[in-house]
């Protein structure tokens, strides 16, 4: 069984980007840059202004190894680019692991001696029981969190099996070749346990609805993601039932997180649009194409956004 200190790496897998460095490439190699980016088969969107060009790649974390994108060629681009942004990861410190060794039970357990019952309604109790069965498990004291992540983790392995994410390709790029590199940001690691802590049990009721359809669908979900992602059926990746589950677990389901990471990006993006060369941002896919996401204000600011088309 899982430490509650290594549920907290596992929750924290969704979180992992790219971010800025500097160079003036003429125009030429900034299409080239553009053209071997692109020749990775990672969906990505470029913004090109008079300075240059803001590549903004797609990152879908956990891409299985069957996935067949070539990570070499953002690497080359990678190498070419004038800067770097890399992505908004959770800034947790010594203590916040303590806090959490400690009042582990308060994040894996149903508070006091309530079981599921006493929040679920019949409906959801008759899922529920069916998978404790077909795993031969008793979720009946564990949180709704921590069930939810044990049906994407343990039993679909959506994190199994996967290959090096965009995020991790284009940062080992970037120190190979000195890029200028920095983060888009970073999250207290504390905010984010308080808000774990204060949550209700309710409040994680969407996630474990949105996991048991993704078990209950079965493996084939996190092939199909990959596949959709690969060729940039970025719509039908949103929509898929593991995608929705992930966006509907904590911490990506904190209105308070959302929407710092949606502020964070705008943020980073639209300062990168006025600097010259090459700007290579890796960035989550589902903050980007998500509705209302950070393509959605970014067009709305009226930015010539070229690329895969993200929403139906």
């Amino acid at each position: 069984m899982r430490s509650p200190h290594q549920w907290l790496g596992l929750l924290a897998l969704t979180f992992a980007a790219p971010l800025a460095a500097e160079d003036e490439p003429a125009p030429a190699s900034t299409n080239a840059i553009v053209v071997t980016a692109q020749r990775s088969g990672a969906p990505m969107w470029t913004i090109e202004t008079p300075q240059g060009i803001v590549i903004l790649v797609g990152e879908m974390r956990n891409v299985p190894k069957s996935t067949p994108w070539q990570p070499e060629r953002l690497q080359e681009a990678t190498a070419e680019a004038s800067r770097v942004i890399l992505g908004v990861q959770p800034k947790i410190s010594p203590g916040d692991i303590l806090r959490l060794i400690f009042k582990g039970g308060q994040f894996t357990k149903l508070p006091g001696k309530t079981v599921a019952s006493d929040y679920l309604n019949a409906e959801q109790l008759a899922r529920l029981a069916a998978l404790e069965e077909q795993y031969d498990k008793d979720f009946a004291r564990k949180s709704f969190l921590m069930t939810s992540f044990d049906f994407l983790t343990r039993r679909l392995r959506f994190n199994k099996d996967t290959a090096d994410d965009a995020g991790d390709v284009v940062k080992k790029a970037a120190s190979r070749a000195k890029v200028p590199t920095s983060r888009a940001g970073a999250l207290r690691g504390k905010d984010m346990l308080d808000s774990l802590a204060e949550a209700d049990p309710k409040d994680h009721i969407p996630c474990l609805e949105a996991s048991m359809t993704a078990v209950e669908i079965g493996p084939e979900l996190v092939e199909k993601r990959g596949a959709d992602w690969r060729a940039f059926r970025i719509p039908e990746v949103m929509n898929n039932p593991l995608e929705i589950a992930l966006s509907k677990c904590w911490p990506w389901a904190d209105p308070d997180v959302g929407s710092e990471l949606r502020t964070i990006w705008v943020e980073q993006i639209t300062d990168a649009t006025t600097a010259d060369g090459v700007t290579l941002a890796v960035v989550p896919l589902r903050v980007l194409a998500e509705e209302g996401g950070v393509l959605d204000l970014l067009e709305e600011q009226g930015l010539p956004i070229g690329g895969p088309v993200w929403r139906k």
